[in-house]
């Protein structure tokens, strides 16, 4: 029996959907050369990270084992599985291999955060494999909702695993290639170990839609419509944007694109040539000397994000143009869960403008870019893996893709973030637990989950906050009274004063006749003045504030 073993453990993505990043190892039981799959962020809420930025995955396990990785794969360009390349690289400093479209956007990235964009290298599709210390990697074309996506198929001394990347079977994507049945079956003749695959919609128990048959309904809609359009969706649907620039342009329409992330995709897709036909587009400015009715506006803010253009639309002007009573406005995309309030937001917004707003509610304007149910049984039996292991996905999804694997006859197993898996045998086995968490980027600082930055900021913001400052002379009395200033709180409370007033009267009197050895304790002090703002705000307001005890002593 080999001493070498072949491993995989998920960082992020395995147990939720979002912040994607895969490690695969080969070699001596911690000697492993490792890669990276995927690196990738998730969004924050206000809720449960407000003024965080940007989310990630705690990656402390791969960085102290950097000069053990070999290069870092991205699948494709979303941004749960390359927004945190460039935050990520100068602690991993590997090369960074992706397909053309995906390496101009994670290049750009690499630019604005002042890494090397020469650190990324593009790689051309299967058959051609890239070598990375035991592994020999190549990317398999799969459809999905933004151009270039792939599959990796990871070749290993323990054998092959294909890492399905995020896709859907879709034979006529518009955009990019389509998907090939016979490749898949040939990647599947030579046996493949493990079938590392996207979890999203297995609960989707129909066949999945192609992204051509939107085209006719919407084009359609715009047809039909009397006053301007506008249509949000994904910026990264390249083919979805296209296929509402070409409805616009049918209906005698001026296209639009409004949004930074609009404009870069377009960019980026007609720079590496997978988009040669898109319609001519005009200026915001050009647009002003349009008629209304003649214009289709096409915008960031599917996910009512506050500052995209369809949030700023829905709340007055954006680049000077404004919506009207009679206009159209269509969410040609699918609300991901999380987002339902702020997409509300805008929607009642727009509605208060007199916008007639369309969305997916008919499933006619939107197709998912993954695979449903019968898709993943599809691929199961084109693959036909010897184990399946769930990833993309929530724990619900994982855990049923694992029975879905099962009842095909297929050993599934199920391994959220943290799980390291020895695939080396003919059955994975869980060989450790690694400890995973989350990195914030908040502001221009990376912080981690258990910081308790973010916990003190849910709390000011559940409870209001106090700051009290006392002076103490050199005798350690105090030195005139001490005061309060709030905020996030109510000036009056239920006594009908100030609360101020009561705070700082209720202070007072504690330092009138605290014993002198409290005055002479700083911690004592502080804890006993804490005490007696969250008492007394308690009775005045029903809340204790998160309280700042400021003392100054004078020398």
């Amino acid at each position: 029996m080999s001493s070498e073993r072949l491993i995989y453990l998920p960082l992020g993505g395995a147990g939720e959907i979002g912040m994607n990043a895969y490690v695969y190892g080969y070699g001596k039981p911690g000697q492993e050369r490792l890669i990276l799959v995927d690196l990738g962020v998730t969004f924050p809420d206000m809720d449960t990270t407000p003024g965080v930025d940007l989310i990630y995955a705690d990656i402390t396990w791969l960085k102290e084992r950097a000069d053990r990785l070999e290069a870092i794969f991205i699948t494709h360009a979303h941004e749960d599985h390359i927004g945190a390349v460039a935050h990520c690289y100068e602690a991993l400093g590997a090369p960074v291999y992706a397909r053309a479209f995906t390496a101009n956007i994670a290049r750009r990235k690499m630019g604005e955060h002042g890494q090397p964009e020469d650190a990324v290298r593009t790689a051309s599709a299967w058959p051609e494999q890239i070598k990375a210390g035991p592994f020999t990697i190549g990317f398999l074309p799969v459809s999905h909702s933004i151009p270039e996506s792939a599959a990796l198929v990871i070749d290993t001394p323990a054998g092959r695993v294909l890492h399905s990347g995020d896709f859907k079977l879709d034979e006529n994507p518009v955009v990019g290639e389509a998907f090939d049945p016979e490749l898949w079956t040939e990647i599947g003749k030579s046996g493949v170990k493990a079938l590392v695959c996207d979890s999203t919609n297995v609960f989707s128990g129909h066949p999945g839609r192609s992204e051509s048959e939107v085209g006719p309904a919407i084009t359609e809609l715009v047809s039909n419509a009397s006053g301007m359009v506008v249509a949000t969706t994904f910026a990264s649907n390249v083919a979805r944007v296209k296929t509402l620039a070409q409805a616009g342009e049918r209906a005698g329409r001026s296209v639009v694109l409004l949004g930074r992330a609009m404009r870069r995709m377009i960019e980026a897709a007609t720079e590496t040539g997978i988009l040669s036909d898109f319609p001519r587009v005009v200026s915001a400015e050009e647009a002003l000397d349009l008629p209304r009715q003649n214009l289709m506006l096409i915008v960031t803010g599917s996910q009512g994000e506050r500052r995209a253009a369809s949030a700023q639309l829905a709340r007055g002007k954006y680049r000077g143009i404004e919506l009207a009573e009679g206009d159209l406005f269509l969410f040609s995309s699918k609300t991901i869960p999380g987002n339902e309030r702020g997409v509300i937001r805008i929607m009642n917004q727009l509605s208060e403008k007199g916008v007639d707003i369309v969305d997916d509610g008919s499933g006619l304007y939107h197709v998912s870019g993954h695979a449903n149910r019968p898709d993943l049984e599809r691929v199961h039996a084109l693959i036909d893996p010897q184990m399946v292991i769930p990833m993309h996905g929530e724990h619900r999804h994982l855990r049923e893709h694992v029975k879905l694997a099962e009842a095909g006859g297929r050993t599934g197993t199920l391994a959220v973030n943290g799980t390291m898996l020895d695939l080396t045998e003919d059955t994975p086995r869980v060989a450790d637990f690694v400890e995973t968490g989350r990195t914030y980027l908040d502001g221009s600082v990376k912080i981690g989950a258990m910081d308790g930055v973010v916990r003190d900021r849910i709390r000011m913001a559940l409870n209001g906050h106090v700051m009290v400052t006392v002076i103490l002379d050199e005798d350690d009395e105090p030195l005139g009274e001490p005061w309060c200033d709030t905020m996030g709180l109510p000036e009056i409370g239920s006594s009908g004063a100030a609360l101020i007033d009561v705070l700082e009267e209720d202070l007072n009197q504690f330092l009138m006749r605290a014993e002198v050895k409290t005055l002479r304790d700083d911690a004592k002090l502080e804890e006993s003045m804490r005490r007696i703002v969250r008492q007394s705000a308690q009775v005045e307001i029903g809340k204790k504030p998160e309280v700042t005890v400021v003392i100054s002593r004078m020398k």
